[in-house]
């Protein structure tokens, strides 16, 4: 069985519509308050195409996530991303990284490996569980 397979990379979004996780599945992912945006927050301090997620090659065939600041064309967000309490404009995602967007706007990223499933985590959250365009359309 492949190693892809054991790994879930989910984000825990907050922000003004309240607490949800998303299983990272795409190659890209747009953030921001747009409407068109693959994974819509809800503030009026995020900006309109605030970062984007980009799914990456390991060597092992498994895969990761970047985040960065903006689009790909190069536009950066107004206020930018505050990763870890630092202010960086790229990273390559690592388990349990917190992401701020602007006040009360955040997200965790997690990399779950071996036999954790999502249901476990989200007995804790009581949230929705699924892919971005599944939460979208809800």
């Amino acid at each position: 069985m492949a190693l892809e397979s054991f790994q879930n990379h989910v984000f825990v979004i907050e922000d003004d519509r309240g607490r949800r996780e998303l299983r990272l599945e795409e190659v890209t992912y747009s953030i921001g308050r747009d409407p068109k945006c693959d994974i819509r927050l809800e503030s009026q301090f995020v900006s309109r195409r605030h970062a984007t997620l980009l799914q990456l090659p390991n060597d092992d065939g498994t895969h990761y996530y970047r985040i960065v600041d903006g689009t790909l064309r190069g536009n950066p967000s107004a206020n930018g991303l505050l990763i870890n309490s630092r202010k960086l404009g790229t990273r390559d995602l690592q388990n349990g990284d917190e992401v701020i967007f602007g006040p009360q706007v955040r997200a965790i990223y997690y990399l779950l490996k071996g036999d954790i499933t999502l249901p476990t985590l989200s007995d804790d959250f009581n949230t929705l569980i699924g892919s971005a365009g599944d939460e979208l359309s809800a």
